[in-house]
C-alpha cells in the first residue's frame, strides 16, 4: 500500500508541473527601474504559454496600494485611461506601442517625481481555464537632478617634465540602485576628446588607448580621497599633453533584467581650463664665465652654469670642447661627463666637480701653450620616462670663452757647416746642422728638414725636400729621393740632441747646389698631442767643384817573347788613371794579324775580376792576371804559327754611381806588342798510358801511345806518326828488338814475324791517340811495353811529307794477379788423391789379414748361439 501511495504522490507532481509548465505567463523588467526627472522610460510586457489568438492585448494600471489602481492606458479600448491622465495620453507624453502579438512596450516621455510608483502591466484571458498569472508588476523611481561637478588644477602652466593634478569633485543625493563615474578627457588640437581615465561605476577602471602604457609606466596615478573626490596625478609632462582637459560626471543604473550592465542615466562635464607645457629648451640656459688668460704651468679654472625649470629632476651629460683659435682648427673633446657620473672621454689630468645642481667646475693643471683655445660647455638633458627609463629632452651649448696661456717661444740658433765637400764627382759630402744657445725647450723635442735648391735664392718654386726627421726620430724622405735614401748613397742621422747630418756617400755632378736645414722645436700638450712651436732655418752652403776630364793611358811592355814555337808569350799592361774616384778597370787582349788589320778579342778580364774567354781562343792557351793595383799580365802557352802576330790591351775605366751601377767612364789602347818566331816545324813528344797493369789471365789489356805537338798548327792532316809497339821481355832485353806491331803515317798496320795472330791489334782514335789491345793475357804477356814514333810534317808549300825526329816513350809493366785458389788448388788436390788411395789399401791389407790369422787359432772355441745372442 505504501508504493501504491508514493507511486500516486509522484504522478499527482508530475501532473502539476505539467500544467504550470503550460499555464500563461505576464513579466515585466525587474525592478525597481531609477530614472532622473526629465527623462524618458520605456517599459516592455511580454506574455507567453497562453490560448487563444496569437495577438493579445495588454492594459497598464498605476498601483496606488494592494487594492486601488488608475487605469492608464489599454491596447483595445481607448476609453480606458482614468481622467486624471488623460492630458499626458493624449498629449503623447504617455503612450503604448504593440512590438509584437505578444509584447507592448509602454513610454513616458518625461517623466516625473509623481510618477514614482508600481506599473502593472495585464493581460485579459483568452484561455479556456484561468491558469498562470494574468498581470506583473514593476516599480519606477523618479528622483530629481542633484548631480554636481566641481574640477581643479593644480599648475595651468607646467615645465616639460614635472606633474600636473586634475582634481574632480562630484556630488549627488544618495539614491540606492545607482553609481557615479568620473572621466578625465583632454582636447588638444582637434575638438575631439580625448579620454584620459574613466573610473566607475562599480569601482571599475577603463583607460584612454593612448595614456595605457603610461599608466602602467607609473606617470598616470589615480587618487581617492573618499567623499565624492577624484584625483588624477600626470607625471613627466610633454609638450604633447598640453591642451583642454575636462571632468566628466556620470550616474548609473543597473540595465532592466537584473543584469550585470549599467546603463547611463544622468552625465554631467566640466572643463577644467587649459594647461599648457613649457619644452625645458625654452627654460635652458647654460653659460660660461668670461675669457681668461694664464702663464704657463697654471690651472685652468672654468665654471659651466645651468638654468632650467625643474632642474632637480633632470640628469645632465656635460661635454667640455676645445677648438683652436684658427678657422682650419678642428674642434676636440676635452672631457665627456655621462649622465650617471662616469667619465666616458678623457684624461688624468682633466677633471670636473659638480659643485651645485647647476654648477660644473673643470680642471686643467699646468696648462701649456697649445692649451690655448675657444673652450665650450654643451649640456644634454634627460628626463626620467616609464619604469626606470629615461630620454634626452634638451641639449644646449654655451657661448665659447677664449683661453689663452702665455708661453715664453723656445730660442734658439741654427748653423749649418761642411764637415766634408767634394773635390770631384763620386767624393762624399757631410753636411752639420747644428743648434746653439737653446732655450725654454722645457722637455720639448726638435725636428730637421734638409732642402736642396741649385740656385742659392732658395725660393719656394726652387726648393726640394730631401728629407726630414720628426720630432720622434722617424725618418720621413722626400718624394725624389726615396730611393737614394733607401739604398745608402745619401744618410740622414742626428749625432745628439742638437746636431743633425747629412751625408751624400757619392756625389754626382747632378748633387752640385745648395743645401739648407730647417730645425723646428716641438712642444707636448695634456693631450699627449705634439705641437710645432717655432722654426728655423739656415742659411744655405754650396756644394760646387770644377768638374776634370777623365785621363787614362795604358803602356804595354814584353815580359817574355816566343822565340821557338811551343814556347810562352807573355806581355804586361800599366794602367795610369787621372780625375777619377775609385774607378775600376775593365781589360781586353786584343790580337791583329798584321799591324793596323782587322783585330779579334782574345781575353778579357772584367772590373769585376770575372775572366771571360772569347770564341775561338785555345782554353788551355791563353791567362790574364791581375798582378798589381794597376798592372794586368797576359800569357799565350805554346805558341804556334797562327799565333803570330801583335797584341795590345784595350782597357776601361769603371765607377759607380749613387745606385751602385757601374758606369763607362774612358776607354783606352795601349801599343802593340809583337809575337814573331822562325817556323822551324813542328816539335813533340811521347807517352803511353794504360788505365790498369795488373789484369787476370784471359783479360783483355788496353794502352795509348800519345803525342803532343808544338810548332804546328792544329788542322787535321799536317802530321802524321809512324808507331811502333814493343814488348821488352827480361830475357830479350836488348838492342834490335823487334816489334810487335807497328802503324804508318799513312795508317797500314804491320805485325812481326811468328806473331802473325790476331792477339795483338792497334787503332787510330784521333791524330795524336793510338791504342794497343792485347787479347787473351797469358803469362807470356808479362812485361814492359812502350811504343816508339817518327814525327812526319806535311808542309803546305811544298806539298810533301817531311820526316821527323823518332821519340820512344817511357815504359808500362804489365803484371798478371792470380787469386790464392788458382795457385793452390794443384797441390790441394793431389794431395787429397794420395790420402784417399792410401786409406783403402790400409783397409783391403787388414782384412785380408784378419782373414789369414785367426781363423785357425786353436784357442778360439765356438760360443753357444744363444749366449752370443745375450752377450749381443
Amino acid at each position: 500500500m505504501r508504493k501504491e501511495k508514493g507511486a500516486f504522490r509522484l504522478f499527482g507532481l508530475f501532473m502539476a508541473l505539467a500544467v504550470l509548465c503550460e499555464s500563461r505567463v505576464v513579466k515585466v523588467p525587474a525592478g525597481p527601474l531609477v530614472r532622473v526627472e526629465g527623462q524618458s522610460v520605456s517599459i516592455r510586457c511580454d506574455v507567453s504559454d497562453y490560448e487563444g489568438p496569437p495577438e493579445q492585448d495588454f492594459e497598464w494600471n498605476l498601483m496606488l496600494d494592494s487594492k486601488n489602481s488608475i487605469q492608464l492606458i489599454s491596447t483595445f479600448d481607448p476609453m480606458y485611461t482614468d481622467a486624471s491622465m488623460k492630458d499626458r495620453v493624449q498629449n503623447g507624453d504617455i503612450s503604448i506601442s504593440k512590438l509584437a502579438d505578444d509584447a507592448v512596450e509602454l513610454t513616458i516621455r518625461k517623466v516625473r517625481a509623481s510618477d514614482s510608483t508600481t506599473y502593472r502591466c495585464s493581460t485579459p484571458s483568452t484561455d479556456s481555464s484561468v491558469k498562470g498569472n494574468y498581470y506583473a508588476d514593476v516599480e519606477l523611481k523618479v528622483i530629481g537632478d542633484s548631480l554636481k561637478v566641481a574640477t581643479n588644477i593644480s599648475q595651468p602652466k607646467v615645465s616639460e617634465g614635472e606633474s600636473v593634478k586634475l582634481q574632480c569633485n562630484i556630488g549627488r543625493a544618495y539614491t540606492a540602485h545607482t553609481s557615479l563615474s568620473v572621466t578625465w578627457s583632454v582636447r588638444k588640437e582637434a575638438t575631439t576628446l580625448e579620454e584620459l581615465l574613466t573610473f566607475g561605476p562599480d569601482d571599475g577602471m577603463k583607460l584612454g588607448q593612448a595614456f595605457a602604457q603610461r599608466y602602467a609606466d607609473g606617470e598616470l596615478l589615480l587618487v581617492l580621497s573618499g567623499s565624492g573626490s577624484y584625483g588624477l596625478i600626470l607625471k613627466g609632462m610633454k609638450p604633447t599633453d598640453q591642451g583642454a582637459y575636462v571632468c566628466t560626471g556620470r550616474e548609473w543604473t543597473r540595465q532592466p533584467g537584473g543584469g550585470k550592465g549599467w546603463q547611463n542615466i544622468l552625465e554631467r562635464s566640466e572643463e577644467m581650463g587649459n594647461v599648457s607645457v613649457t619644452p625645458l629648451a625654452q627654460s635652458l640656459v647654460v653659460s660660461m664665465e668670461k675669457s681668461v688668460t694664464l702663464s704657463m704651468e697654471d690651472t685652468l679654472n672654468l665654471t659651466c652654469s645651468v638654468a632650467a625649470n625643474g632642474l632637480l629632476s633632470l640628469r645632465m651629460e656635460v661635454i667640455w670642447r676645445v677648438k683652436g683659435f684658427n678657422d682650419s682648427d678642428n674642434q676636440r673633446v676635452l672631457l665627456h661627463v655621462g649622465r650617471d657620473g662616469l667619465v666616458l672621454i678623457g684624461s688624468e689630468l682633466v677633471s670636473m666637480s659638480r659643485v651645485q645642481p647647476g654648477t660644473f667646475r673643470l680642471l686643467l693643471p699646468k696648462v701649456q701653450n697649445s692649451d690655448s683655445g675657444l673652450y665650450s660647455c654643451q649640456v644634454k638633458f634627460w628626463l626620467p620616462q616609464g619604469s626606470g627609463g629615461w630620454y634626452q629632452a634638451a641639449e644646449k651649448t654655451s657661448d665659447p670663452i677664449q683661453v689663452r696661456v702665455i708661453q715664453l717661444e723656445p730660442d734658439f740658433k741654427v748653423g749649418l757647416t761642411g764637415s766634408q765637400l767634394p773635390q770631384f764627382t763620386d767624393d762624399p759630402t757631410v753636411l752639420l746642422c747644428e743648434v746653439t744657445d737653446l732655450l725654454n725647450l722645457q722637455g720639448g723635442r726638435l725636428g730637421v728638414t734638409w732642402s736642396y735648391s741649385k740656385t742659392q735664392d732658395n725660393t719656394s718654386q726652387t726648393i726640394t725636400t730631401i728629407a726630414s726627421i720628426d720630432h720622434q726620430g722617424i725618418l720621413v724622405p722626400g718624394d725624389l729621393y726615396q730611393q737614394q735614401l733607401g739604398n745608402g748613397n745619401i744618410a740622414v742621422t742626428r749625432s745628439d740632441l742638437s746636431t743633425f747630418r747629412l751625408q751624400l756617400l757619392h756625389t754626382q755632378d747632378k748633387d752640385m747646389g745648395f743645401y739648407s736645414c730647417s730645425v723646428a722645436a716641438w712642444t707636448r700638450s695634456h693631450q699627449e698631442e705634439w705641437n710645432k712651436a717655432t722654426e728655423l732655418k739656415s742659411k744655405p752652403v754650396g756644394v760646387q767643384w770644377s768638374s776634370k776630364t777623365p785621363v787614362l793611358s795604358v803602356a804595354a811592355d814584353l815580359v817574355r817573347g816566343a822565340s821557338t814555337g811551343g814556347s810562352i808569350f807573355e806581355m804586361s799592361c800599366k794602367v795610369t788613371g787621372q780625375n777619377m774616384q775609385n774607378p775600376s778597370y775593365s781589360v781586353l787582349i786584343r790580337f791583329e794579324e798584321t799591324a793596323g788589320g782587322k783585330s779579334r778579342k782574345v781575353l778579357s778580364l772584367s772590373a769585376a775580376s770575372i775572366l771571360q774567354l772569347e770564341q775561338g781562343t785555345r782554353a788551355d792557351g791563353v791567362a790574364l792576371d791581375k798582378t798589381g793595383p794597376l798592372e794586368y799580365r797576359f800569357r799565350l802557352y805554346g805558341a804556334q804559327v797562327s799565333d803570330r802576330g801583335f797584341y795590345y790591351c784595350d782597357v776601361t775605366a769603371w765607377t759607380r754611381d749613387q745606385s751602385n751601377t757601374w758606369n763607362n767612364r774612358v776607354s783606352a789602347e795601349s801599343n802593340k806588342i809583337q809575337l814573331a818566331f822562325a817556323d822551324t816545324g813542328p816539335v813533340f813528344n811521347v807517352s803511353v798510358y794504360s788505365e790498369s797493369t795488373q789484369v787476370k789471365p784471359g783479360d783483355t789489356f788496353k794502352m795509348e801511345c800519345i803525342m803532343s805537338v808544338q810548332g804546328a798548327t792544329s788542322t787535321t792532316g799536317e802530321v802524321g806518326y809512324d808507331v811502333d809497339w814493343f814488348q821488352s821481355q827480361a830475357q830479350a832485353m836488348e838492342n834490335g828488338a823487334v816489334p810487335l806491331i807497328s802503324m804508318d803515317h799513312w795508317g797500314v798496320v804491320k805485325k812481326s814475324r811468328g806473331n802473325e795472330s790476331s792477339q795483338y791489334c792497334v787503332e787510330r782514335t784521333d791524330r795524336d791517340r793510338f791504342v794497343l789491345t792485347v787479347y787473351h793475357i797469358q803469362d807470356g804477356d808479362i812485361g814492359e811495353y812502350y811504343c816508339t814514333a817518327k814525327l812526319w810534317h806535311f808542309s803546305p808549300d811544298t806539298r810533301l811529307w817531311s820526316e821527323g825526329q823518332k821519340l820512344t816513350s817511357g815504359p808500362v809493366f804489365l803484371s798478371i794477379n792470380q787469386a790464392l785458389w788458382d795457385s793452390m788448388k794443384n797441390p790441394v788436390m793431389y794431395g787429397l788423391g794420395a790420402a784417399l788411395v792410401v786409406a783403402i789399401l790400409s783397409i783391403f791389407l787388414g782384412h785380408i789379414t784378419s782373414r789369414c790369422c785367426f781363423s785357425r787359432n786353436p784357442m778360439h772355441t765356438p760360443r753357444n748361439k744363444l749366449i752370443d745372442l745375450e752377450m749381443d
